[in-house]
């Protein structure tokens, strides 16, 4: 005797549903690309739409292709599921926050730097940081497919400094230092990534002239003095 095992009509899935879950794929897979690749959004909320739409694709992996619900007991074999992906999210979410604690906490001095600019704290227990209370004068530079203008800028601390893009692209500018002892970053910043049509502001609270240049280009762009 020989037994043979079938699986149910219930649980198979149909060509129609193969290629809704094929195309779902491919959609919430380009979407988070697209925006990582154009810089839609920065910071945590792009690290919140990706494992939101991460959350999205294991969705649509476990209806479409696991037919999760078409097997026996569907009620209970969902309420299992739902219940690994909740403690799964309660650790990626808990150990997301206690690194960016650790990173804050624990940050290098050129980070520290730049979140003691963006905050304005210009006092730590009585000792002045460098940073500014207010701002003074805005000055800008546009820059158009490789073309700056104006090509230097002067200013004084306290002020701030636009940069506008009106290229075709988007431009990711790097900064370097002139003099003997050059390095690559201004008041904490390493580069400015700026989407095309729009334009990015920083605070000048560190003197010298430095050099700004388009990353992909890795020729100097413009520059700008800051005195005292």
């Amino acid at each position: 005797m020989s037994s043979e095992s079938h699986t149910p009509d219930g649980e198979r899935g149909t060509m129609r549903s193969y290629v809704i879950g094929f195309i779902l794929s491919l959609v919430f897979t380009f979407i988070p690309y697209f925006m990582v690749v154009n810089h839609t959004v920065k910071g945590p909320a792009l690290l919140a739409t990706i494992l939101g739409f991460a959350v999205l694709q294991m969705l649509v992996q476990v209806i479409f292709f696991l037919h999760l619900g078409r097997g026996p007991k569907p009620k209970w074999n969902l309420f299992f599921f739902i219940s690994t992906v909740g403690i799964i999210l309660v650790v990626v979410a808990g150990s997301i926050v206690i690194i960016h604690n650790l990173h804050y906490n624990m940050a290098p001095p050129e980070q520290v730097k730049k979140l003691v600019n963006d905050e304005g704290i210009a006092q730590v227990s009585g000792q002045k940081t460098g940073a500014c209370q207010e701002v003074l004068v805005n000055h800008q530079v546009t820059i158009t497919n490789g073309q700056v203008t104006p090509a230097h800028t002067t200013a004084h601390t306290c002020d701030t400094l636009t940069f506008y893009n009106q290229s075709s692209s988007t431009l990711t500018l790097k900064y370097i230092t002139e003099g003997p002892y050059p390095h690559e970053t201004y008041a904490g910043e390493t580069e400015l990534t700026i989407r095309k049509g729009q334009g990015m502001t920083i605070n000048l609270s560190e003197t010298g002239t430095y050099q700004f240049y388009d990353k992909s280009q890795t020729t100097t762009a413009g520059d700008f003095t800051i005195n005292p």
